[in-house]
């Protein structure tokens, strides 16, 4: 590792609010390296054993979190929250917000694919996760990270408990109303890969539209659908 890479990975750390000890020699960060430089990009170096670690400790580390921030949670709404903690589409939007897309390294072909950037953002945080316990050996530096990321989704699911899953808490509302099943009709109105509104989807109840939505893919319009229609409901949801 040169020393422009090094001060490169160092300036990641730091903004994100780590340190690592001064006395570390250069190599210390070799894992963090790695994890950053993506299979495509042909280097003797690659993410795919960090990701594979990092996978473990990702869910270690998020249980440890709710357990105290949310002592008071039932093991089933624990289990429900983790799977957000953890999810790719957390970890993509993770790597979004902290501008991963810096410091890693892939080939030309992945970094000219739009449709799989999320999917490299979410590889590369995990891969960084499993660095990061591998150069402090403990879980501390991702804790540290991660916690702040972590209680802004807790917040936000507390508010909605299926957040990300509105399709569940559509069918939910309608089989209590004894109205059925929702039905979702979706058509592709674009060819463009990467178009966020590449789907149209329409959601209809006993033959009465509910709401509708767009995604970049069938089943995200789906839930923006389902989403849509919850807050048409919403209202009678709670009288």
């Amino acid at each position: 590792m040169n020393a422009e890479r090094h001060a490169q990975l160092l300036k990641f750390l730091a903004s994100q609010g780590l340190t690592p000890n001064p006395d570390w020699p250069v190599s210390a960060l070799e894992p963090l390296d790695a994890a950053f430089t993506h299979t495509s990009a042909g280097l003797a170096i690659n993410h795919e054993k960090l990701e594979f670690l990092g996978d473990a400790v990702l869910r270690l580390a998020a249980s440890e979190f709710l357990e105290t921030h949310a002592p008071g949670m039932g093991v089933g709404q624990c289990s429900a929250l983790r799977a957000q903690l953890v999810s790719d589409r957390w970890l993509a939007d993770l790597g979004e917000r902290i501008g991963i897309d810096e410091v890693l390294r892939v080939g030309p072909m992945a970094a000219g694919d739009r449709t799989g950037r999320g999917t490299l953002r979410a590889e590369a945080c995990e891969a960084c996760i499993g660095a990061l316990y591998r150069i402090w050996g403990d879980l501390s530096p991702v804790m540290q990270w991660l916690s702040p990321h972590w209680l802004e989704t807790a917040r936000a699911y507390e508010q909605d408990p299926y957040l990300n899953n509105w399709k569940s808490a559509l069918q939910e509302w309608s089989q209590g109303q004894q109205r059925g099943l929702p039905r979702y009709t979706s058509e592709e109105r674009s060819q463009r890969h990467g178009d966020p509104q590449r789907f149209f989807c329409q959601v209809s109840l006993e033959g009465k539209p509910l709401g509708e939505g767009w995604g970049g893919s069938r089943r995200q319009a789906e839930q923006a659908a389902a989403r849509s229609a919850l807050d048409q409901i919403r209202p009678a949801r709670g009288s």
